[in-house]
Protein backbone atom coordinates (compact mmCIF):
# COMPACT_ATOMS: atom_id res chain seq x y z
CA UNK A 1 0.00 0.00 0.00
CA UNK A 2 2.79 2.40 1.17
CA UNK A 3 4.84 1.89 -2.66
CA UNK A 4 1.17 2.57 -4.73
CA UNK A 5 0.80 6.71 -1.62
CA UNK A 6 4.05 6.78 -3.11
CA UNK A 7 3.98 6.48 -6.68
CA UNK A 8 0.29 8.32 -6.41
CA UNK A 9 2.38 11.10 -4.48
CA UNK A 10 4.95 11.14 -7.62
CA UNK A 11 2.18 11.27 -10.26
CA UNK A 12 0.51 14.39 -8.55
CA UNK A 13 3.50 16.15 -7.99
CA UNK A 14 4.81 15.51 -11.55
CA UNK A 15 0.90 15.89 -13.12
CA UNK A 16 0.25 19.60 -11.53
CA UNK A 17 3.50 20.72 -13.64
CA UNK A 18 2.88 22.87 -16.54
CA UNK A 19 3.60 19.93 -19.03
CA UNK A 20 0.29 18.19 -17.14
CA UNK A 21 -1.91 19.44 -19.32
CA UNK A 22 -2.56 18.83 -23.00
CA UNK A 23 -4.53 22.45 -24.37
CA UNK A 24 -5.86 22.38 -27.94
CA UNK A 25 -4.80 25.30 -30.22
CA UNK A 26 -7.19 27.67 -31.51
CA UNK A 27 -6.39 29.67 -34.44
CA UNK A 28 -7.07 33.38 -35.65
CA UNK A 29 -8.25 36.66 -33.19
CA UNK A 30 -10.81 35.70 -31.36
CA UNK A 31 -11.87 35.13 -27.76
CA UNK A 32 -11.16 31.35 -28.01
CA UNK A 33 -7.69 32.22 -29.25
CA UNK A 34 -7.30 34.06 -26.14
CA UNK A 35 -8.17 31.32 -23.55
CA UNK A 36 -5.93 29.01 -24.92
CA UNK A 37 -3.21 31.17 -24.73
CA UNK A 38 -4.07 31.35 -20.63
CA UNK A 39 -4.21 27.81 -20.44
CA UNK A 40 -0.86 27.51 -22.70
CA UNK A 41 0.66 29.95 -20.34
CA UNK A 42 -1.09 29.24 -17.25
CA UNK A 43 -2.95 32.35 -16.46
CA UNK A 44 -6.07 31.07 -14.82
CA UNK A 45 -7.25 34.53 -13.45
CA UNK A 46 -11.00 35.26 -13.09
CA UNK A 47 -10.66 37.13 -16.70
CA UNK A 48 -8.90 34.21 -18.11
CA UNK A 49 -11.69 32.21 -17.16
CA UNK A 50 -14.32 34.63 -17.88
CA UNK A 51 -12.90 35.03 -21.51
CA UNK A 52 -13.23 30.99 -22.08
CA UNK A 53 -16.72 31.19 -21.17
CA UNK A 54 -17.39 34.35 -23.49
CA UNK A 55 -15.48 32.00 -26.48
CA UNK A 56 -18.17 29.16 -25.41
CA UNK A 57 -21.17 31.40 -25.71
CA UNK A 58 -19.81 32.93 -28.78
CA UNK A 59 -22.49 31.76 -31.39
CA UNK A 60 -19.78 32.53 -34.75
CA UNK A 61 -17.10 29.98 -33.03
CA UNK A 62 -16.65 27.06 -34.81
CA UNK A 63 -17.48 23.58 -33.22
CA UNK A 64 -14.32 22.98 -32.94
CA UNK A 65 -12.96 26.08 -31.04
CA UNK A 66 -16.32 25.79 -28.68
CA UNK A 67 -14.56 21.65 -27.65
CA UNK A 68 -10.83 23.45 -27.47
CA UNK A 69 -12.36 26.46 -25.54
CA UNK A 70 -14.47 23.77 -22.70
CA UNK A 71 -10.86 21.78 -22.62
CA UNK A 72 -8.52 25.00 -22.15
CA UNK A 73 -11.21 26.01 -19.46
CA UNK A 74 -10.86 22.70 -18.06
CA UNK A 75 -7.27 23.47 -17.40
CA UNK A 76 -7.82 26.01 -16.24
CA UNK A 77 -9.85 25.18 -13.40
CA UNK A 78 -7.71 22.49 -12.87
CA UNK A 79 -4.83 25.03 -11.83
CA UNK A 80 -7.30 26.49 -9.34
CA UNK A 81 -8.00 23.52 -7.88
CA UNK A 82 -11.64 23.28 -8.84
CA UNK A 83 -11.49 19.79 -10.19
CA UNK A 84 -15.56 19.27 -10.67
CA UNK A 85 -15.98 22.25 -12.66
CA UNK A 86 -12.96 21.12 -14.83
CA UNK A 87 -14.23 17.97 -14.79
CA UNK A 88 -17.56 19.72 -16.20
CA UNK A 89 -16.15 21.08 -18.65
CA UNK A 90 -14.07 18.14 -20.15
CA UNK A 91 -17.31 16.24 -20.30
CA UNK A 92 -18.99 19.17 -22.27
CA UNK A 93 -15.78 18.77 -24.54
CA UNK A 94 -16.80 14.97 -25.01
CA UNK A 95 -20.48 15.35 -25.08
CA UNK A 96 -19.46 17.64 -28.24
CA UNK A 97 -16.40 15.57 -30.01
CA UNK A 98 -16.52 11.66 -28.31
CA UNK A 99 -13.18 11.64 -30.10
CA UNK A 100 -11.14 14.35 -28.80
CA UNK A 101 -8.25 13.05 -27.41
CA UNK A 102 -7.52 15.53 -25.02
CA UNK A 103 -10.39 15.85 -22.96
CA UNK A 104 -10.08 12.19 -22.53
CA UNK A 105 -6.53 13.06 -21.37
CA UNK A 106 -7.32 15.89 -18.93
CA UNK A 107 -10.50 14.58 -17.69
CA UNK A 108 -8.73 11.42 -16.54
CA UNK A 109 -5.42 13.49 -14.90
CA UNK A 110 -8.11 15.21 -12.99
CA UNK A 111 -9.42 12.51 -12.06
CA UNK A 112 -5.99 10.79 -11.17
CA UNK A 113 -5.42 14.31 -9.04
CA UNK A 114 -8.40 13.48 -7.27
CA UNK A 115 -7.21 9.87 -6.61
CA UNK A 116 -10.76 8.52 -7.33
CA UNK A 117 -12.19 5.96 -9.93
CA UNK A 118 -8.95 4.42 -11.10
CA UNK A 119 -10.82 2.19 -12.82
CA UNK A 120 -12.29 5.26 -14.59
CA UNK A 121 -8.82 7.05 -15.40
CA UNK A 122 -7.56 3.74 -17.00
CA UNK A 123 -10.52 3.69 -19.47
CA UNK A 124 -10.32 7.74 -20.26
CA UNK A 125 -6.06 7.67 -20.67
CA UNK A 126 -7.28 4.51 -23.11
CA UNK A 127 -9.45 6.64 -25.14
CA UNK A 128 -6.82 9.09 -25.44
CA UNK A 129 -4.34 6.92 -26.45
CA UNK A 130 -6.86 5.22 -28.62
CA UNK A 131 -7.91 8.56 -30.44
CA UNK A 132 -4.11 9.92 -30.57
CA UNK A 133 -3.55 12.51 -28.03
CA UNK A 134 -0.11 14.45 -28.39
CA UNK A 135 0.78 13.91 -25.05
CA UNK A 136 1.06 9.96 -25.36
CA UNK A 137 3.90 10.23 -22.78
CA UNK A 138 1.85 11.87 -20.29
CA UNK A 139 -1.13 9.25 -21.21
CA UNK A 140 1.06 6.34 -20.39
CA UNK A 141 2.87 7.40 -17.30
CA UNK A 142 -0.68 8.63 -16.10
CA UNK A 143 -2.34 5.31 -17.20
CA UNK A 144 0.76 3.65 -15.47
CA UNK A 145 0.23 5.64 -11.76
CA UNK A 146 -3.76 4.31 -12.11
CA UNK A 147 -2.72 0.84 -12.93
CA UNK A 148 -0.17 0.76 -9.64
CA UNK A 149 -3.13 2.24 -7.33
CA UNK A 150 -5.43 -0.67 -8.69
CA UNK A 151 -2.64 -3.34 -7.75
CA UNK A 152 -2.18 -3.98 -11.33
CA UNK A 153 2.20 -3.82 -11.03
CA UNK A 154 2.61 -5.62 -14.16
CA UNK A 155 0.35 -3.03 -16.00
CA UNK A 156 2.02 -0.06 -14.55
CA UNK A 157 5.34 -0.85 -15.05
CA UNK A 158 4.27 -1.73 -18.72
CA UNK A 159 2.59 1.62 -19.24
CA UNK A 160 5.35 3.50 -17.27
CA UNK A 161 8.16 1.82 -19.30
CA UNK A 162 6.13 2.97 -22.35
CA UNK A 163 6.01 6.84 -21.35
CA UNK A 164 9.71 6.50 -20.62
CA UNK A 165 10.30 5.18 -24.38
CA UNK A 166 8.13 8.18 -25.97
CA UNK A 167 9.99 10.75 -23.78
CA UNK A 168 13.12 9.79 -23.21
CA UNK A 169 14.36 13.15 -22.01
CA UNK A 170 11.38 13.21 -19.12
CA UNK A 171 13.23 12.02 -16.00
CA UNK A 172 9.94 11.00 -13.86
CA UNK A 173 8.72 7.76 -16.27
CA UNK A 174 12.40 6.82 -15.91
CA UNK A 175 12.97 7.32 -12.15
CA UNK A 176 9.74 6.01 -11.54
CA UNK A 177 10.97 2.65 -13.63
CA UNK A 178 13.67 2.29 -10.81
CA UNK A 179 11.27 1.01 -7.77
CA UNK A 180 10.65 -1.66 -10.24
CA UNK A 181 12.08 -5.19 -10.05
CA UNK A 182 11.50 -7.47 -13.14
CA UNK A 183 11.63 -10.73 -12.13
CA UNK A 184 11.73 -13.38 -14.57
CA UNK A 185 10.79 -16.44 -14.48
CA UNK A 186 10.45 -20.06 -16.60
CA UNK A 187 7.24 -21.66 -16.73
CA UNK A 188 7.27 -25.23 -16.37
Amino acid sequence: MRRSSLVAGLALITLASGSAHATISVFGNTTARTCYESALNERSGPSDISTCTEAIQDRNITGRDRVASYVNRGILHVQNGNFERAIADYDEAIELDENEPEAYLNKGLALLHQRAAMTEVVALLTAAIENGTREPALAYYGRGVAHEMNGDVSAAYFDIQRASDLDPDWDVPARDLTRFRVVGGQGG
